[in-house]
């Protein structure tokens, strides 16, 4: 042999041992000729087995469950097929090499341990049955807490948590509810709520700015009046909204803004649920569930004799008091998300928010509330050139001082309100926890433990 030759074969030999797959090669007869040390590190079986030796021989020992070599020489081309291998379930290719005739000269065998991947299948049957659960958890807490979506209201926080549970069970009750709360902050939303999740939801909801009507058409517009009861009233009179209202539900915000002679027959309202209209003598029973509100401070217009004690505390049977948006920062991502994504829809853009910009928006004190933020987000999204919204396409200021404020507070507080913020603002961009803890650089499962244990 040529010194060429046997350095070729040399390398062929390198090549093999090179594999980490397994490799056994055969002769035209059926007898061993080469395996590589992988074969034996996977496999256990050694040299002496197979090499020199017939196939016959080592199947009837044992050795091997079957041969693709004899199979491959049978049916004269590449074969697959599932092999037992002192015990071990492998996955074999036998791969003919035909000489010049076209006969098989060898026989190529190359092996491969799929017990990893059994053993990877089991994991991932596992993984789908854990995420179908989670999945079936997400559905359930979703059908659970359907109403904090309800007319906009996306909530989060401990606070609003509190005030829709309160509202929830104010829809059970026919009570007198007092909505107390800056303007913005969604009292009507709440009110509609309330309206939407009791016995009267089908009934009708009449909604009264008190506020928005000139003082001196509000009395005939609440209660109605008759016929030629003042100049210019129509002249088959005409029912005013508690009469709307009978059987259901009547609205009053901006109850602060009621002049102070009117507050009186407001009050016979609430203490014998009758009306009489304008220019009329007869009185008129009616069903009506009363919902007020307001943003100014009752108590100190009573202190000042602007408003009625005794219609105070008519009203104020539960107050249920809706906290601005600088006391709950953790809702203003879930929040800006939910409406840049009505605007997108709206108007099919695909805009998204920065995360500098999120935390623009969570910095900011927001003084119009909800309202603002929505307004903001959209008057951004429609201005804006590009897809990605950033600082600089919201015209307001990021205050001095952090957004988590570390002040008296625990190092375990503030890492969990950052981990908080994080994952709310993830899960409200990218919707599925899959997602999320992909771009938060965690496992879904340790997501779905962080969310737990942040109560999300």
């Amino acid at each position: 042999m040529h010194s060429l030759e046997v350095e070729v074969v040399k390398l062929y030999k390198a090549v093999i041992d090179a594999s980490y797959d397994p490799i056994f090669v055969a002769d035209h007869t059926g007898i061993g000729l080469i395996m590589n040390e992988a074969y034996t590190r996977v496999t256990g079986v050694k040299e002496d087995q197979l090499i020199g030796r017939h196939l016959r021989d080592v199947i009837k020992e044992g050795v091997i469950s079957d041969s693709i070599t004899l199979n491959v020489l049978r049916k004269k081309k590449q074969m697959t097929i599932m092999q037992n291998v002192n015990g071990k379930e492998l996955l074999v290719t036998g791969s003919p090499i035909f000489d010049h005739q076209g006969a098989i000269k060898y026989v190529v065998t190359n092996l491969r341990d799929i017990s990893d991947l059994q053993t990877l299948k089991e994991e991932l049957k596992k993984t789908k049955e854990l995420a179908e659960t989670y999945l079936k958890e997400l559905e359930q807490y979703q059908e659970k807490k359907q109403f904090i979506m309800h007319e906009g209201i996306i909530a989060n926080s401990s606070k609003m948590a509190f005030v829709i549970d309160l509202a929830e069970k104010m829809a059970r009750v026919q009570t007198t509810v007092l909505l107390l709360g800056e303007s913005g902050v969604g009292k009507e939303v709440i009110a509609s709520l309330i309206q939407s999740l009791g016995d009267r939801a089908n009934k009708p909801f009449i909604k009264v700015n008190c506020a928005a009507i000139p003082k001196d058409l509000l009395e005939s517009e609440l209660f109605g009046y008759e016929k030629g009861a003042f100049t210019g009233a129509h002249d088959k009179g005409r029912p005013g909204l508690f009469e709307q209202a009978n059987g259901g539900t009547i609205f009053l915000d901006e109850i602060g803004e009621m002049p102070f002679a009117l507050q009186a027959k407001l009050l016979r309202v609430l203490q014998e649920f009758e009306v009489t209209r304008i220019g009329g003598g007869r009185t008129l029973k009616i069903d009506v569930r009363v919902i007020s509100a307001t943003n100014q401070d009752l108590e100190s217009l009573v202190a000042k004799g602007e408003f009625r004690e005794d219609l105070y505390y008519r009203l104020n049977i539960v107050p249920i008091r809706i906290p601005p948006l600088r006391e709950r920062r953790e809702d203003i991502p879930l929040l800006a998300c939910h409406f840049l994504s009505k605007v997108n829809k709206k108007y099919g853009f695909s805009k998204h928010l920065s995360d500098d910009a999120y935390r623009l928006l969570q910095s900011y004190s927001w003084p119009g509330n909800i309202r603002e933020i929505q307004n903001m987000v959209e008057r951004a999204a429609v201005t804006a050139e590009d897809d990605l919204l950033g600082v600089e396409d919201f015209p307001v200021t990021i205050p001095p001082g952090d957004v988590f404020p570390t002040q008296n507070r625990t190092l375990k507080e503030v890492v969990s309100e950052v981990e908080r913020d994080m994952i709310l603002r993830a899960i409200a961009e990218y919707k599925t926890t899959r997602k999320t803890a992909g771009v938060l650089g965690i496992s879904q499962s340790a997501l779905v433990k962080k969310m737990k244990r942040l109560g999300l």
